[in-house]
């Protein structure tokens, strides 16, 4: 048998102390019974055996090497008592009832990530369903019903949060107070403190003294927490709130807390705004100047649309010649990025940033429609600037009637749309549109364009996709299966679709998944048969495993 080691990675120069145990005792040290020989050997053992051979069969090197491992082991393993720490207290009661027990078991198989017998290896997916790809919509549908997580699963749902930041704002608030006191015990889950809702006790925000000490003492997720309900009450008291702490807040802290204005957003907030408009980070003055633009009464909008509007008329385009002072303390950046002009930069900068109503009396009482559809300075190469900026315009101050006029008709080809022909700006408008209508309008380009061009679109429609919107994908997904298209082309599509869409649907696409698996049409790439069978499979699997999700959630 080889004999052990001193340690693990021992060697010349490369040897580790022993670690202090954290549970509160210590190993052994000098003054220890043992301590000087094992000293004694792993110094021999570091520096050559041959060193300390007195001919005896106890003096070998393996023997020697063997007594020095033992040591080693017993070094690390042992401790000395230590006295108790004291218990600590125990975690704050939360009234939220637990989900059924069905709902919490399927919780546990999300959390552990299976996808069940039956899925394919060597990357291929399978025709199970993917459960980590449902744990947000379990998470969700939890919070709709108002349920606390079940005590035994709350480690496993933080772990689950620090390896995936898209789930820690509702796992945090489903972990709830319990999820807040462990993390205060495990430095692994520190992050629960200082992001999500927070999930503790918040005061009455009608108690001033007790808002102020939780403000004032809390920690960072609490203030967030309270912060919002404070807004929430009064929004009015949200920034004065601010104000009492502001100077002495770090920059990063000062930019969460000023984004958490966006809600209940209104010109009490002005004077707050403008403030910061010279607060000493960059950020927080580009953030205050977003907040104002998006408020078409306040007077930094009023500046910005002077200046636009001395840029832009239906006579043309003439883009600033400089960056002023004023212009960089309403948060214009003077320097483009690569690849841009400067005065190009700056004319959409200024456009986003000023009031669209302005525009109706700029352009003759015409309407956004007619004003996106002009030619405006089209020989000099500025409308593909004009629109974007317009585009930025009606996103941010939240504008359905010019996000319509810049959309165009669905069913026009994006390269001919009145406004943009980016998807990614076309998805950001829509999002500006009631949801019966944005779906709608995905529903008629899905029609029109299929599913290629649609995935972008399709990520900003309300979940389930359910009506015309729902119909639309299932044809289109049937249309590329029987024209044989490369299948791998729609495998996002499909994800998308195994989570979005109604599981009602679950019935037609059984008789298309039987079609799939029986029909081979001609010109079809290759595997592209056996793939759409077990892709359509594996979208009514987990249909009918989200239905049956919705189900155990309910209350008895």
């Amino acid at each position: 048998m080889d004999s052990p080691g001193p340690a693990e990675g021992a060697g010349p120069g490369h040897w580790t102390p022993p670690r202090t145990s954290s549970e509160g005792g210590a190993p052994m040290g000098e003054g220890d019974e043992g301590y000087g020989e094992w000293q004694e050997l792993v110094g021999a053992a570091l520096l050559g055996t041959d060193r300390r051979r007195g001919g005896g069969p106890a003096d070998s090197p393996e023997a020697l090497l063997d007594a020095a491992a033992v040591h080693t082991v017993r070094r690390r393993a042992g401790l000395r008592p230590a006295g108790a720490r004291p218990r600590p207290e125990p975690a704050p009661h939360d009234p939220r009832p637990a989900p059924p027990e069905a709902a919490g078991r399927r919780l546990a198989q999300l959390l552990a990530g299976r996808t069940g017998a039956g899925s394919g290896g060597g990357g291929r997916r399978g025709s199970a369903p993917d459960l980590t790809e449902l744990l947000p919509q379990w998470l969700a549908a939890a919070a709709r019903h108002g349920y606390r997580a079940p005590a035994a699963l709350v480690p496993a749902l933080l772990d689950a949060a620090r390896a995936r930041t898209d789930l820690r704002p509702q796992a945090l608030a489903l972990a709830g107070t319990r999820g807040l006191w462990l993390a205060r015990m495990n430095p692994d889950w520190r992050f629960a403190l200082r992001g999500g809702a927070g999930g503790g006790e918040l005061p009455d925000v009608t108690d001033p003294s007790a808002v102020e000490r939780l403000w004032e003492e809390g920690l960072f997720a609490e203030r967030v927490a309270l912060l919002g309900a404070v807004r929430a009450h009064e929004p009015a008291a949200a920034p004065r709130l601010l104000a009492t702490t502001w100077a002495a807040e770090r920059a990063e802290d000062r930019l969460m807390f000023l984004d958490s204005l966006r809600a209940e957003l209104s010109l009490e907030d002005e004077p707050f705004l403008e403030a910061a408009l010279g607060d000493r980070s960059r950020n927080v003055r580009a953030t205050a100047a977003e907040l104002l633009s998006a408020l078409p009464q306040s007077s930094l909008a009023g500046r910005m649309a002077e200046r636009a509007l001395a840029c832009v008329g239906p006579e043309g385009v003439t883009p600033p010649t400089e960056c002023d002072g004023g212009m960089l303390r309403d948060g214009v950046v003077k320097r483009p990025p690569a690849g841009r002009g400067e005065r190009a930069w700056w004319l959409g900068q200024l456009v986003e940033a000023a009031p669209l109503s302005c525009w109706r009396e700029r352009f003759g009482g015409l309407g956004p429609a007619e004003i996106v559809s002009l030619p405006v300075a089209a020989a000099e190469g500025w409308t593909e600037e004009l629109h974007a900026a317009w585009c930025r315009a009606a996103v941010r101050q939240r504008d359905p009637e010019w996000s319509r006029a810049l959309l165009g008709p669905a069913s026009a080809p994006p390269a001919a749309g009145p406004g943009t022909a980016s998807l990614a700006e076309r998805a950001k408008l829509l999002e500006t549109l009631p949801d019966a209508e944005r779906a709608a309008w995905v529903a008629e380009f899905v029609r029109a364009h299929g599913l290629s061009e649609a995935f972008q679109l399709l990520g900003v429609c309300v979940v389930p996709w359910a009506g015309a919107l729902g119909r639309a994908v299932v044809d289109a997904l049937d249309i590329a299966r029987e024209a044989g298209s490369y299948p791998w082309s729609f495998s996002g599509v499909m994800g998308l679709a195994e989570r979005c869409l109604d599981p009602s649907e679950a019935g037609r696409l059984e008789a298309l998944t039987e079609a799939a698996a029986s029909e081979e049409p001609p010109d079809a790439s290759p595997g592209a048969t056996a793939y759409w069978a077990e892709a359509f499979q594996r979208l009514v699997a987990t249909l009918r495993l989200r239905a049956a999700m919705l189900s155990e959630l309910a209350p008895a």
